[in-house]
């Protein structure tokens, strides 16, 4: 599992779900959250928390935003030699194959389909943190 000091980006245009995904870190211990409202916006975060020496550890995006869409976030962080290892997980209502695997192939660390228990948001930030650190 991540550390409690893992510094997370929340990316997504409704304040409620921000305020539902800050609410499940933090009854998980995390306290490191910045928040997003859309895709442009968080690369800038991303960005200038990483001039700062202060790099966002893991990102949990919405898929649907306007500006950027959380897959389209994916993909640029994924091209990324900077943030390319950067766990990413996708929040999102829609549960469509296609979707799926669309994420998959950009290199999402894990999917997570609205709305959802505390459970199950715990074991996706495990397998995520797994995925990238228990090879």
């Amino acid at each position: 599992m991540f550390p409690t000091s893992t510094r997370i980006l929340i990316v997504d245009d409704m304040a409620s779900i921000r305020d539902l995904v800050r609410n499940q870190l933090k009854v998980l211990g995390f306290t490191e959250i910045i928040e997003s409202e859309d895709g442009v916006l968080a690369w800038t975060v991303l960005e200038n928390q990483y001039a700062q020496a202060n790099p966002i550890e893991l990102v949990i995006s919405d898929w649907n935003m306007p500006k950027m869409k959380g897959l389209d976030l994916l993909k640029k962080v994924r091209s990324s030699q900077v943030f390319e290892q950067l766990p990413f997980i996708l929040l999102t209502s829609e549960a469509e194959r296609e979707q799926v695997t669309e994420a998959v192939m950009a290199g999402v660390s894990q999917y997570i389909v609205k709305p959802f228990s505390g459970k199950v948001f715990e074991e996706k930030l495990k397998t995520a943190y797994q995925k990238h650190f228990k090879k």
